[in-house]
């Protein structure tokens, strides 16, 4: 049977399917991986403009490291208070912790090739999932240090 109702679009005039009442269907939220590749993204930005607390290694005077799964990690904090946990964490609360302020894309475009192996910046590493780690990968360092590109042809591993 045919439906004879008034299928007209008063905003044109013009006769209108009721398959147009599909076609403005919203996208649904991204799932899985592109979701994860998405907030990641959207963190890196924030942590590329943002300043952060980088402690510096009291004899050296340069930042602070640690080596881990055959990278080097330099220790990076949102805040004080950040710093202070990763303190407390090591049993070195009561000493005097020196620290500069470094906003995130000096660390990942400067900081991060100067150091000559495969390294990261570990963002709060002492507050668990609130924690944050860049590692020395394409897209978030540059190609010339990202262990995941060839580095002869800048193709991906």
């Amino acid at each position: 049977m045919f439906d004879h109702e008034d299928t007209t679009d008063p905003t044109t005039s013009s006769p209108r399917s009721r398959l147009y009442d599909y076609v403005d269907v919203p996208e649904p939220a991204p799932r899985g991986a592109a979701r994860g590749q998405r907030e990641f993204a959207a963190l890196l930005g924030e942590f590329r403009r943002t300043a952060v607390l980088v402690p510096l290694d009291r004899e050296t005077e340069s930042p602070l490291t640690a080596d881990f799964g055959g990278v080097r990690w330099i220790y990076a904090f949102s805040d004080e208070g950040a710093l202070a946990r990763f303190a407390v964490a090591r049993g070195e609360g009561a000493r005097e912790w020196v620290y500069q302020r470094w906003l995130g894309a000096r660390l990942l475009d400067a900081a991060v090739p100067a150091v000559e192996v495969p390294c990261g910046v570990a963002l709060d590493c002492a507050d668990g999932e609130d924690g944050m780690l860049f590692p020395p990968v394409r897209g978030v360092v540059p190609d010339a240090v990202a262990v995941d590109v060839d580095g002869g042809a800048g193709d991906v591993r």
